[in-house]
């Protein structure tokens, strides 16, 4: 008999059974799946002995989460690995934005701009832990830094846009708004700044790294702890109800809030039910890994050593075309965020030939095919690319949400970055975790706070069950 059974085995699930584990509290994980992992399974999905991620890829607030960060995992084998550049945003003519953990590199490599990027980031890059401890948690909390989430709360509501006004070179207003772009939301819209300071200042705090020998290890290593704390995994066990569970004190559903109506059933409260059921999901991704001899060869040198690159032209390009995809119109040219962990992890190639991994924003639900505007954009600014590819994997958006039923319609991040939805996710509530079942807690990406591989939204849900049992 299991004191907590946890429905879902990606990396919110695992990190809720590891803080109930961690209490002695007996745990079983259920994944429908064949393994584990959700978002952050890896293998070869081109050519044999190239290692591809299938969803998440590059990890800045994972290395920096402060619940993982508390776990040791490397003695399970995670075991981060840093590129030379972080992060590049490439432009016509051969110029990059270019973010390195380095704030004086940046800022040298920024120019004019470099003075204005310094003042806005050196304070969130420095404050950043403590800030950290504060922003991953629900937005009803009482802040343990109340004064530097204020400050950046100031910031943090606006527009990316009227924060990319402070720069007036296309290098550095293009490098925000491409980490901005990562809420898939139009950037014109209040809060959308709050992602690019985060993934910026995560940058400089911590840099973007990836998970040697893949995103994988991360949910091996916590899977690998839970059963080191007594816990169990079992697989290839799909739940449908709460009545086919056995009798549990805790039950933690690492599930979208509509699959949580159909499991919870009649037991769930009217007025849960109708806030779940109201909950929206946003644009998609379109998946295309690649297998690429000799790398992709950019024009930007500095292209050509970074673990991340975002693929969207100007601030205006990237502002268009996520605005039209959150229309529900897909655009000519896609923001397309491309990776290549090989350089950080060079286990991931088989002699000269690459794996490269690369999304496109499109509109949520989208039947089409993407792949041409993908080749497309990374066509633009590596002149010759498309003849280097010996090897090519496609996951449209309809193919990711049968992949992984969390990803409804494509969406990637558990539900559209809406002003309400960032605020009171997945609904209005003191405790966002509780389903009003007595035990029950709702733990995916649709609780705070939100998509990555940081594992707080598991480890916060975690929390409130653990109080629900202190009473």
């Amino acid at each position: 008999m299991s004191d907590a059974i946890v429905v879902g085995a990606g990396p919110n699930g695992l990190a809720a059974a590891v803080a109930l584990a961690q209490r002695g509290l007996r745990v079983t994980v259920l994944e429908a799946a064949d393994e584990i992992g959700g978002g952050t399974r890896s293998s070869e999905l081109t050519l044999p002995g190239l290692l591809h991620d299938h969803c998440s890829a590059v990890h800045p607030l994972g290395v920096g989460s402060p619940f993982l960060r508390t776990l040791g995992l490397e003695r399970y084998g995670v075991d981060w690995a840093w590129p030379e550049v972080d992060l590049a945003h490439p432009l016509d003519g051969g110029r990059a934005g270019v973010l390195l953990r380095s704030m004086e590199r940046t800022v040298r490599g920024l120019g004019a701009d470099g003075p204005a990027w310094e003042r806005l980031f050196a304070p969130l890059t420095d404050d950043f832990d403590a800030l950290l401890d504060d922003v991953l948690r629900p937005v009803v909390h009482l802040p343990a830094h109340p004064l530097r989430l204020g400050r950046f709360g100031v910031r943090a509501l606006q527009p990316a846009t009227a924060v990319a006004r402070r720069w007036r070179g296309e290098e550095a207003r293009a490098l925000f708004a491409g980490a901005a772009a990562h809420a898939f939301h139009p950037l014109t819209r209040p809060l959308t700044a709050s992602l690019g300071l985060m993934f910026v200042a995560a940058g400089h705090r911590y840099g973007w790294p990836v998970a040697r020998g893949g995103s994988r290890v991360i949910s091996d290593g916590l899977a690998a702890l839970l059963r080191e704390l007594g816990g169990t995994v079992e697989t290839g066990v799909t739940v449908r109800a709460l009545t086919e569970l056995p009798p549990a004190r805790i039950v933690m559903l690492d599930v979208a809030p509509r699959a949580a109506v159909g499991i919870c059933g009649p037991a769930l409260p009217a007025r849960v039910r109708r806030a779940y059921l109201r909950w929206r999901h946003g644009p998609a991704a379109f998946k295309v890994d690649l297998a690429v001899a000799g790398g992709v060869p950019w024009t930007n040198e500095s292209c050509r050593e970074a673990g991340t690159v975002h693929l969207g032209g100007t601030l205006e390009e990237v502002v268009h075309s996520e605005s039209e995809t959150s229309r529900g119109r897909m655009p000519e040219r896609p923001f397309v965020l491309l990776s290549q962990q090989y350089l950080a992890d060079p286990g991931r190639s088989a002699g000269d030939v690459h794996p490269v991994y690369a999304y496109a924003h499109v509109p949520h639900g989208y039947t089409g095919d993407a792949t041409e505007a993908v080749l497309g954009q990374i066509e633009r600014f590596a002149p010759g690319f498309r003849e280097r590819i010996v090897g090519i994997a496609v996951r449209s958006a309809v193919e990711l949400s049968q992949y992984n039923p969390n990803y409804v319609g494509g969406d990637i991040i558990g539900g559209a970055n809406t002003e309400v939805q960032l605020a009171l996710r997945p609904r209005m509530s003191l405790d966002p975790y509780s389903t009003g079942i007595p035990g029950v807690y709702l733990c995916s990406a649709a609780t705070p706070p939100g998509a990555g591989v940081h594992g707080m939204c598991g480890a916060n849900a975690a929390r409130s069950a653990l109080r629900y049992l202190d009473r």
